[in-house]
């Protein structure tokens, strides 16, 4: 991987933390959209991790898009703007391997999204999603929110632009944990470290079954996971998995 300027990587035991680190709030240029893609990348296609923690460095995880690289007005450049804003969240949907959210502190705007598109969220008490859009005459980022908030605290959220902190969350069912600041990387870690014991196979082919099926009918979804039992069945994850079941031992995967 190349040399990173706004984000650190750091891989232990299959699990890797990639750290948003771009002071003084880890706003959003286009770099840190590049690299945000070209890590996820790299990570979804390493046999060395199985699981992806993305947090932020400071008090903040992501303050939101930086305003000084708006695009102008000139023809086109909105388009590509646009196109280079959603690959940086694409990215993160459909890395295979599962992506937990530490959200440390600020996640407004992008950063919000950039948290929403992770599989997993845990806060500390002192983070919080907020979407600012329509006090900068802005009005993306609906349908990501909609995908974890109930309509009325989406409405809340993207109309009046509100603060919902971790413990809110927590109690909505947006986020898994929330917990003191000093426990967030830990309780995220441990998130982590049972993903990482898991059959890597089965896992990439559970967090597909989640993309694939989000808006399919339980029919057509169910049909789609089944599918993925029966290609799993002759793999030699499920049968390492198997024997150390039947041996009481942990399990020992190659893929």
């Amino acid at each position: 991987m190349m040399e990173l300027e706004t984000m650190k990587v750091a891989v232990s035991d299959h699990v890797a933390t990639v750290t948003i680190d771009r002071p003084p709030v880890n706003a959003q240029n286009n770099k840190l959209r590049e690299e945000m893609q070209l890590v996820m990348d790299s990570l979804g296609d390493r046999s060395d991790v199985r699981a992806i923690i993305l947090t932020g460095e400071g008090k903040a995880f992501s303050a939101g898009a930086d305003l000084s690289e708006r695009p102008t007005r000139e023809p086109g450049n909105y388009t590509a703007h646009n196109r280079r804003v959603r690959a940086s969240f694409d990215c993160i949907l459909e890395c295979p391997k599962p992506v937990i959210a530490a959200v440390n502190g600020a996640a407004i705007g992008a950063g919000c999204v950039s948290a929403l598109c992770c599989d997993i969220l845990v806060f500390s008490e002192k983070g919080f999603l907020q979407m600012t859009e329509v006090k900068v005459g802005l009005a993306g980022g609906v349908t990501h929110v909609r995908r974890h908030l109930g309509e009325s605290d989406a409405r809340l959220m993207l109309l009046a632009g509100r603060r919902m902190y971790g413990p809110d969350l927590l109690r909505k069912g947006v986020a898994s944990a929330c917990v003191p600041p000093d426990e967030l990387m830990t309780t995220a870690m441990e998130i982590a470290q049972d993903i990482a014991k898991a059959s890597p196979s089965a896992v990439r082919a559970a967090k597909a079954a989640f993309q694939v099926t989000e808006n399919l009918s339980i029919y057509e979804g169910y049909r789609f996971e089944q599918g993925n039992t029966k290609a799993l069945s002759t793999s030699e994850d499920t049968a390492e998995a198997m024997a150390a079941f039947r041996e009481k031992r942990d399990p020992i995967f190659r893929s």
